[in-house]
């Protein structure tokens, strides 16, 4: 792999500190130190470019359920989701009319439920976040709702370049969800973990990542314990980058390095990514203005 560059930053994510993940019964008490060398690499290639129906317009998240593509429109638009063929073929709408979309952001699946991000938050002013759960089964729109909120957050206004508690990027791991926040006046990730179980709770920090980027997308594959994210450099959003975390794994002591890789595709808006394995790559694009939106295929 050719790099672009030698190292660009070293930095560090703050201690998860000894509440650890609030597994108790796994963690207990650990002092995790976790330090990430930042590398630009230059060795990225798109395999595939897909115009997407304009029905998702402003994609935000991207799952893959039984070989289909799943993904979500951000703030505001019908609260659907769409399943589209690996070769942007809608294939059909799923519709919830009970529930409104707040600023859907992200989606992760398990083996049972799809979890939606209900986190967009561009002005901190939103007392009314959420994730909502529903049955992998597409046929089943029975919902459930996990209410949550920032405990850390006193202050319910603030510029849009300022604010701290948007999040555009959600995972699972086990038991746990876990939620990436869009911390664009420190340009930080702030990681925040909450059950699966619906109810209303405290999200749980248990650390932050100083990747000196806006976070827009996230996913993570828990067979090769590789995080993926997605995000810009600047609030303006000129270029996107993904960066690439192997072993991830906040229950262990140990060094890793992050890959930052740009997507070479113009100016646009990517808000979403998927692993397909350990070197490729789905993410899908905003339309532009008077565009489209388009689905990638990425080998890194």
């Amino acid at each position: 792999m050719k790099k672009k560059g030698s190292v660009v930053q070293l930095d560090r994510i703050s201690d998860f500190g000894s509440e650890g993940w609030g597994f108790e019964s796994s963690l207990g008490h650990l002092l995790l130190l976790f330090f990430f060398l930042i590398t630009r690499l230059d060795a990225q290639t798109i395999l595939s470019e897909t115009k997407l129906p304009i029905s998702v317009y402003e994609t935000s998240g991207l799952e893959i359920i039984n070989g289909n593509l799943v993904t979500i429109n951000d703030s505001g638009n019908p609260s659907n989701l769409y399943y589209l063929s690996q070769d942007g073929e809608l294939l059909f709408r799923r519709i919830f009319n009970d529930l409104k979309n707040n600023d859907w952001e992200d989606l992760t699946a398990d083996e049972e439920f799809i979890y939606i991000a209900d986190t967009g938050n561009n002005f901190d002013t939103r007392e009314n976040l959420r994730i909502i759960k529903i049955p992998i089964d597409s046929e089943n729109n029975y919902f459930e709702i996990i209410n949550f909120h920032y405990p850390e957050q006193v202050k319910f206004i603030t510029l849009e370049k300022s604010s701290q508690y948007d999040a555009e990027g959600l995972i699972t791991i086990g038991e746990n969800l876990i939620i990436f926040t869009k911390n664009k006046l420190k340009k930080i990730t702030e990681i925040y973990t909450l059950p699966k179980i619906a109810g209303t709770y405290e999200a749980k920090k248990i650390g932050s990542l100083n990747i000196q980027s806006i976070i827009t997308g996230a996913d993570y594959d828990s067979k090769t314990k590789l995080l993926a994210l997605t995000g810009s450099l600047s609030f303006k959003g000129d270029k996107y980058y993904i960066f690439k975390i192997k072993d991830f794994d906040p229950k262990k002591t140990i060094n890793n390095h992050i890959d930052m890789y740009e997507i070479p595709i113009g100016k646009s808006q990517v808000e979403s990514i998927k692993i397909i394995d350990k070197n490729n790559f789905w993410v899908t694009s905003e339309a532009e203005t008077f565009g489209s939106p388009y689905l990638f295929k990425i080998s890194l």
